[in-house]
């Protein structure tokens, strides 16, 4: 499954594409001092983070996981040293502060530039009206009926002009009353513009699973291995994905931070609301083209980016699933899951949170 966010909104809003382009969720650990297993330092956890210790962990698909896709296998053992990491993704709270101190403005509130975006299309694609490119970003549509094929994703997804992290669904749409609410509406560039202020940045998929798995080492999801305990620990979709969300886990879109029970060391959301960015190129051959019979230290994910359907496109691996995850469309609820996003693109179900090492803390 592959949004191509860029190619949809455009397919959403001209015609003369095709729509065939687009085939494509508090520990012990959480100390107010923690010292790092290969340093001496003492170091503070930072406000709102959470330790995860140096561990050995299953990455990857479970033998037992009956969702698991090929991009997932094989499984592998890695090692990742120690970091800290958000207890939630950055909510608006958070990113407002940010951009009142430093007058940011994110990639949808500038005019999209055609010259970027033409790079990452088929060549020869046609360059849409002027009235199209404006400031905006993808927003779910929650009108959708009448769904033909689940490979056609400009079925449910639409390019709304004005919709910005300030205004979640639009013109007229705010984040009022919404402040623990996880920020959406946010490209990578806008994620790393954050991660610089605050001194952090983006996890790698290895720290990411690290972190989901917690205490543990071969989970399938951030609660256990259950799939029967989805919607107690998850805000995903239930009911028939597009057309009806009958909300059996309180929520039909996204929900505030902190909604369901957090994993072994404390963290909230590792599965369902909002998908993560992480650092990592997403390559649908990654894990086979390593090799799964040693441990593999701190990887930082494959060299280069490659979707067979998107061959044109560079995109960064995210994690953890978001409100829409179903089974019968991306199961990604799941630790191992994980889906392509395009850098310089934006919707509604998209976040992110960060991390920190002893080593930036201590500059």
């Amino acid at each position: 499954m592959n949004l191509r966010f860029k190619i949809v909104s455009i397919i959403v809003f001209t015609l003369s594409l095709l729509l065939v382009s687009c085939n494509q969720k508090k520990s012990t650990t959480n100390q107010k001092n923690v010292k790092e297993i290969t340093s001496t330092k003492e170091v503070k956890t930072p406000n709102g983070m959470v330790w995860v210790p140096k561990k050995t962990f299953l990455m990857g698909a479970k033998t037992q996981d009956k969702f698991a896709m090929p991009r997932e296998k094989p499984a592998h053992k890695v090692e990742v040293g120690g970091f800290f990491i958000d207890v939630q993704e950055v909510t608006n709270k958070q990113f407002k502060k940010f951009v009142e101190e430093t007058k940011y403005i994110t990639v949808a509130e500038r005019p999209l530039d055609w010259e970027i975006i033409k790079k990452d299309l088929p060549p020869g694609t046609p360059k849409p009206a002027d009235s199209i490119l404006q400031p905006g970003s993808l927003i779910f549509n929650k009108k959708a009926k009448g769904v033909v094929s689940m490979a056609n994703y400009g079925q449910w997804w639409k390019w709304q002009l004005g919709a910005n992290w300030k205004q979640p669904e639009g013109p007229g749409s705010s984040i009022e009353g919404k402040e623990n609410y996880p920020v959406v509406h946010v490209a990578q560039e806008d994620a790393l513009a954050y991660c610089k202020w605050a001194n952090r940045r983006l996890p790698t998929e290895a720290e990411w699973e690290s972190a989901a798995q917690g205490k543990f080492e071969d989970n399938i999801y951030a609660w256990g291995n259950k799939y029967e305990d989805l919607n107690d620990n998850a805000n995903t979709w239930q009911g028939t994905f597009p057309i009806e969300n009958i909300s059996e886990d309180r929520f039909e879109y996204i929900s505030p931070v902190k909604s369901y029970p957090a994993n072994s060391i404390g963290l909230y959301d590792m599965a369902g609301n909002v998908w993560e960015m992480t650092s990592d190129f997403f390559n649908v051959n990654y894990y086979k083209e390593i090799d799964p019979t040693i441990v593999h230290k701190n990887p930082k994910g494959a060299s280069k980016s490659f979707t067979p359907s998107n061959p044109y496109q560079t995109e960064y691996v995210m994690k953890g699933g978001s409100f829409l995850c179903h089974e019968s469309y991306c199961a990604s609820f799941r630790i191992s899951a994980k889906m392509g996003m395009e850098p310089s693109s934006s919707s509604d179900h998209i976040g992110f949170r960060t991390v920190a090492t002893i080593e930036m803390l201590s500059q």
